[in-house]
C-alpha cells in the first residue's frame, strides 16, 4: 500500500477501455489501473454492450485503485457522454443494452425535426444529429409505447451511464448528472442551464423522467460500498480540456484520436463561430459554467488506418496540386457535410500509396489549421497545444505547426481525462502537470502553406457552388 498523500482518485468510463487512477499533491497520477470495456456488438448501425457488466468492470477498476492507499479521497469521474439505458427502478436490471453514443437508431427521428434544426442549435449549442441521447430515446419510445407510461410513473428509469452507475453505487438514493453531460443530450438548455421543455415537446420526451441536473463539482455523494465520495462528474471531453488547458481562453487543444476536435474556452457570454458547436465544459458550485467552442474532424483514424502514416514525414507534403478531404463520415464541424467523405480533387489512379497517404494527411493538416484561424480572427491564440494518439505523428505535428501563426506544441501527458477529473475532484486546487513539447520547424515547407491557402479557395468554391 502506497503511504504518499493521495488528493483524489478518478475513473475514465470509456468506450473501449475502464480506466482509474490516484492523483498526488503534485498532479501526479499514480497506480494507473486499466480494463477493457466490454464488447459492444454492432450490427445494422446499432452499437450495444450490456450495462451490467461494464458496471462489473468499472467496480473491479475502481476498487483495485483505491485499495493503493489508505486514504479515502475524493472521487472524480469522467464518463463518455451521450452512451445510455433504461433500467427497471426496483430491481436495477436493465430493460436496454448500454446503447453507445455510436449508435444511429436515432437517425429517422432527425430526418423528422429537421426544420427545427435551428431552434435546437440556439438552445444547446449542438447540431441535431443521432449520435446523442434524445434522438435514440425518441425512437426507442416510438417503438415501444408501453416503455412511456413505465417511464412516466417512475417503475423504469432513463439515463447516461454516468447516471446508472451513480443511481447503482448509491443503492439508488441519487438519480443525477451534471451539466456537461446533460449538455450533450439535446435536451438541456445550456444558457439556462436546466432541462428545456421546448426541447423535451420536439423530441417527445417526458420531462418528468429526466436525472436531476446537478453542478460538476460539489457532489459529496456517498458511495456506500466503494467507500468512496464521489466530488466530481464530468464528461471525458471536458476532463481533458480541463487537465490540458484549464480555463485559458488564449489557448486551444487539438484532440486527434479516433476522431478530432479542436476547442477552445470561451467567456460565458461569448458567441461561438458560425457553424462551430458551442460545448459547456463544466458547471462549479456557484453555479458558474464554462464554454467552449468546438471544431470536428470525423472518422480520421479510420481513413488513416489502411496508409503507413508513420513512413510519412512533412517533406512528403505539397508535391502535388490535389486537394483532399479525409473524413470517411462526412465533414465536421462547421460543415456537417455528411455527403462529403474521402474526396480527392482530382484522379490519383496515377500516384502510389505514399503519395496518397500524403493526400490524406495534409487534408487533416489543412482542415485544423482552418478551425484554428477561424478562432485566431474571432479573439487571439497565443499557441495550441495537440493531444491523442495521431498527435504523435511527426508529419501532423509539423504540419499544422507550418500552417497556423503562433508556436504549436505536442503535450506528452497521457491519461488527460483521469487528471482532469481528478483536478476537479479537489476543486482544482493543485495546478495540473503540463508536460509539453514545441515544435519547433527546422526546415520549412513553404509549398505546403501555399497549397493550404490553394485548398482553403477550393473548399469555399466547393461550398458556393453546393449552394447556388
Amino acid at each position: 500500500m502506497d503511504h504518499t498523500v493521495i488528493s483524489a482518485i478518478a475513473l475514465d468510463l470509456g468506450t473501449t477501455s475502464i480506466k482509474a487512477a490516484l492523483m498526488d499533491h503534485q498532479g501526479n497520477l499514480q497506480h494507473i489501473v486499466t480494463q477493457p470495456a466490454p464488447a459492444i456488438n454492432s450490427h445494422d448501425g446499432r452499437y450495444e454492450s450490456s450495462a451490467l457488466d461494464y458496471a462489473e468492470v468499472a467496480e473491479q477498476v475502481l476498487t483495485a485503485c483505491a485499495a493503493q492507499t489508505g486514504d479515502k479521497p475524493p472521487l472524480g469521474l469522467c464518463s463518455q457522454r451521450s452512451s445510455f439505458l433504461i433500467w427497471d427502478k426496483a430491481s436495477g436490471n436493465p430493460i436496454t443494452p448500454l446503447i453507445s453514443w455510436q449508435d444511429d437508431r436515432g437517425s429517422s427521428c432527425c430526418n423528422r425535426l429537421h426544420a427545427s434544426t435551428d431552434t435546437i442549435h440556439k438552445l444547446t449549442g449542438l447540431r441535431l444529429t443521432a449520435y446523442y441521447f434524445a434522438p435514440k430515446l425518441n425512437v426507442l419510445l416510438q417503438e415501444n409505447p408501453a416503455w412511456r407510461e413505465k417511464l412516466v410513473h417512475g417503475e423504469w428509469l432513463a439515463g447516461t451511464l454516468d447516471t446508472f452507475l451513480i443511481w447503482r453505487w448509491t443503492h439508488g438514493q441519487y438519480f443525477l448528472t451534471d451539466t456537461s453531460m446533460a449538455a450533450r443530450t439535446l435536451l438541456m438548455d445550456i444558457h439556462q442551464q436546466q432541462w428545456s421543455d421546448t426541447l423535451c415537446r420536439l423530441f417527445d420526451i417526458p420531462h418528468p423522467i429526466l436525472a436531476h441536473i446537478k453542478p460538476s463539482i460539489g457532489l459529496n455523494v456517498p458511495l456506500p460500498d466503494i467507500g468512496l465520495t464521489l466530488q466530481a462528474s464530468v464528461g471525458d471531453q471536458s476532463a481533458a480540456l480541463i487537465a490540458s488547458l484549464t480555463d485559458s481562453q488564449t489557448t486551444a487543444l487539438v484532440n486527434l484520436g479516433t476522431g478530432g476536435f479542436v476547442i477552445r474556452s470561451l467567456a460565458q457570454d461569448a458567441c461561438a463561430l458560425d457553424g462551430y458547436l458551442q460545448t459547456l465544459v463544466y458547471q462549479n458550485d456557484n453555479q458558474q459554467a464554462q464554454f467552449a467552442v468546438e471544431g470536428t474532424l470525423n472518422s480520421i483514424a479510420a481513413a488513416l488506418a489502411p496508409y503507413p502514416v508513420q513512413d510519412c514525414c512533412s517533406e512528403d507534403l505539397a508535391k502535388h496540386d490535389i486537394f483532399c478531404l479525409a473524413e470517411p463520415s462526412g465533414l465536421g464541424a462547421p460543415y456537417f457535410r455528411k455527403d462529403w467523405g474521402i474526396y480527392f480533387s482530382q484522379s490519383v489512379a496515377d500516384l502510389n500509396t505514399q503519395q496518397i497517404t500524403a493526400l490524406m494527411l495534409e487534408a487533416i493538416v489543412f482542415r485544423v489549421a482552418r478551425i484554428l484561424e477561424d478562432f485566431h480572427r474571432q479573439a487571439p491564440l497565443t499557441e495550441a497545444y495537440l493531444s491523442g494518439g495521431l498527435s504523435e505523428l511527426p508529419c501532423l505535428q509539423h504540419g499544422i505547426a507550418q500552417c497556423v501563426p503562433f508556436p504549436v506544441f505536442h503535450l506528452k501527458q497521457k491519461e488527460t481525462s483521469l487528471q482532469g477529473a481528478a483536478l476537479l475532484a479537489c476543486r482544482l486546487k493543485i495546478a495540473g502537470r503540463r508536460d509539453a513539447k514545441q515544435i519547433v520547424i527546422e526546415r520549412r515547407n513553404s509549398a505546403l502553406s501555399e497549397k493550404y491557402q490553394h485548398w482553403k479557395n477550393w473548399l469555399d468554391e466547393r461550398l458556393r457552388a453546393d449552394k447556388d
